[in-house]
Order: C-alpha cells, then structure tokens, then sequence
C-alpha cells in the first residue's frame, strides 16, 4: 500500500469511539491510548500505562466477564505482537462481544520508530484467523473503519480482529492520567460496581 493511501490514525480512533453508546474501550500502551483520550475522556476508556503486550487480554477479560456489554481493544502493531499469545487465547474463549483493532503504522513508535515486523513478514490478520479468529480482516479505508465500528455493537458475532494501515505520522500527545486506581475505579462504578 502506498504510504499516501494510509490513514490518519487520530481519524481512525475518533470513528471507532464516535458512536459508542455502552463500549467499553481499552487503548494499548502509547499513541493508542492518546489517541483514545485525544477523541473524548469517558468513564469507560481503560488507558494501559506501562503493560505492553497486555491490551488483548484485558479486553478478553472485561468481555468474559461483561457479556452483554461490547468490548473495544484499540492498540498498535508493536504492542499486538509482543501479545501474539493473546489471540490463540481469544480464539479458543471465542467472546462475542469483542473487538480488537490494531493500529499499524508499521513501526515501534513508543521506543523511536524503528520498523516493525508488520512491514514485512508479520501478517497478523492471518495470525488471528489461525488462532481461530474467523472475523479478521484488512482495513484500509475510512469506509471499512466505519463498518467496523459499527459491527463492534454486535455482542453476539464476535470476537472479530481488524489490522487497520494507519500513517505514521506523530502527533501531539494527549495524555490521559496515568493514576491507574482512579481508571479502574471509574470504571466499575460506571459499570454499577463499587470502587476497590
């Protein structure tokens, strides 16, 4: 793909939480969760500091154990492959109320840009339907973002998994806290549970 044809990422992230109505967001560690905070703070946004690797998981477990509600992760290439575990697991569990979206500039932004994997040989979309995500797919236009997007509402035909080609382009960061009791907290109490 052209590196003109490639999406703005901060437009990506805006689609996906435009109409999110009960979603419950995780944004992987670095641009991601800016980008998540950057589109609108919301008592469902679980911003991931410092748990590389992690996002996937946390979205299989709030999806395992919330059901009814759907469950976003949005998240990078860099931090999808250092948790390509996740997907068998995902796969196997086969939670239909989740999503995963990976944002993939075809670089680790967060330690310098340096190439990823993605550029090459990786292909995660194939990953993800081997470890048994049959809903994995290609996105490479705002078209597809938006039909993704939508299809996240869906809690009964999931998990599905989009590799969405974004540009690489970096951006002013939007930090969100980073006091992580506080973020679960909101939460839960958002969700109906009490505070820990």
């Amino acid at each position: 793909m052209s590196k003109a044809n490639l999406l703005d990422r901060r437009q990506v992230v805006s689609t996906l939480l435009a109409d999110r109505k009960d979603v419950v967001a995780i944004g992987g560690l670095g641009a991601s969760t800016n980008d998540m905070c950057a589109a609108g703070d919301h008592a469902r946004n679980f911003y991931l500091w410092g748990g590389m690797g992690g996002a996937a998981m946390i979205g299989l477990g709030l999806a395992l154990a919330q059901p009814k509600l759907p469950v976003l992760v949005i998240t990078g290439d860099g931090e999808m492959l250092m948790g390509l575990g996740s997907l068998a697991t995902i796969g196997l569990q086969k939670p239909a109320n989740l999503s995963i979206a990976v944002l993939d500039n075809e670089a680790y932004g967060e330690t310098g840009g340096q190439t990823s994997h993605t550029s090459a040989a990786a292909d995660l979309v194939g990953v993800a339907r081997a470890c048994g995500i049959k809903d994995s797919q290609s996105i490479s236009t705002m078209a597809e973002v938006e039909a993704f997007a939508s299809a996240v509402h869906d809690v009964s035909a999931g998990p599905r998994f989009a590799n969405v080609k974004i540009d690489s382009a970096n951006l002013e960061r939007i930090l969100p806290t980073r006091d992580g009791t506080y973020i679960v907290n909101r939460i839960r109490a958002d969700l109906g549970f009490q505070p820990i």
